[in-house]
């Protein structure tokens, strides 16, 4: 399983934990390959490019399956190039700033930014990442200015915001969850209608004062496109049986994620919400420049 981003990432958690389950039902072990780079694009042609005989599969997100094609007028892939197996979470946008930042709340950080523009530093998992896609909504919707820093995955920007090298993240409930939980980051708001149960403590950015800001993100799995329809169907059993699992749906929940419908995982589903969602991001996205 190809994770376009290092370790330590909304992507890389949700992975394995999938992995680890897909694993069990389907009696052989899922190893997981981080192939970094371009905001996931380098991941994402990796696996365009293996060989369509159902040993190789990738999980994407809304950044690097669909708001990429934006991003990056070079790729070596399409969404043509790959074959939809099944989207396994949908994930929670939140914005978490360092413990010794004095702005503590969602809007003395944005009083901070407007009294010093492009001063305050915001971490993302690279440009294309859903990361990047949650601090770009996050800045239109404050109408603040930023600095917005790129890295390799969300892992190596949360370890920056923990070593105090940056102000803030962008990331997704299921890779900042445990930080913040332990006391070592200041989660500000959760871009969600309703508080995370594994964040009770974390207010929406309705509660926050910011309800413009409001964005879901999903991962699903991807196979090289020619990837046998027999072997689509045992991968997407075997996604199903992993979703099933009181484990995995646990584990979603203490991270602030959440299982995806019936229809969700359905590999027509994501085969057809692709495109839609490369639509839309082509609109925002161009609305920002």
């Amino acid at each position: 399983m190809v994770v376009p981003f290092a370790a330590g990432g909304a992507s890389d958690v949700i992975a394995r934990l999938i992995a680890e389950q897909m694993g069990q039902a389907l009696g052989q072990r899922l190893v997981i390959e981080n192939v970094v780079g371009a905001g996931g694009a380098t991941g994402m042609t990796r696996a365009a490019r293996a060989t369509a005989d159902g040993y190789t599969i990738a999980i994407g997100n809304s950044g690097t399956a669909t708001a990429v094609y934006s991003l990056y007028p070079d790729l070596k892939f399409t969404p043509d190039d790959f074959a939809a197996v099944g989207i396994v979470a949908k994930t929670s946008a939140v914005i978490a700033l360092k413990k010794d930042l004095p702005a503590k709340t969602l809007r003395e950080f944005i009083d901070y930014a407007k009294k010093n523009p492009g001063k305050a530093t915001l971490g993302h998992a690279g440009v294309g990442s859903s990361n990047y896609l949650i601090c770009k909504a996050f800045v239109q919707a404050a109408g603040i200015e930023v600095t917005l820093v790129s890295y390799r995955g969300g892992g190596p920007a949360l370890n920056d915001l923990l070593g105090g090298q940056i102000d803030g993240v962008c990331d997704n409930a299921a890779s900042i969850a445990p930080s913040i939980q332990g006391g070592l980051t200041n989660g500000v708001a959760v871009a969600m209608p309703s508080r995370l149960r594994g964040l009770p403590n974390v207010p929406t950015t309705i509660e926050a004062g910011l309800p413009e800001f409001q964005l879901q993100g999903w991962n699903g799995l991807f196979a090289p496109k020619g990837t046998a329809q027999p072997f689509i169907d045992k991968l997407n059993a075997a996604l199903r049986k992993g979703v099933a699992s009181e484990a995995y749906r646990t584990r979603l929940d203490e991270l602030g994620a959440l299982p995806p419908t019936d229809e969700e995982m359905s590999p027509a589903y994501l085969q057809q919400f692709v495109p839609r969602e490369v639509e839309k991001f082509r609109n925002l996205l161009a609305e920002k420049k």
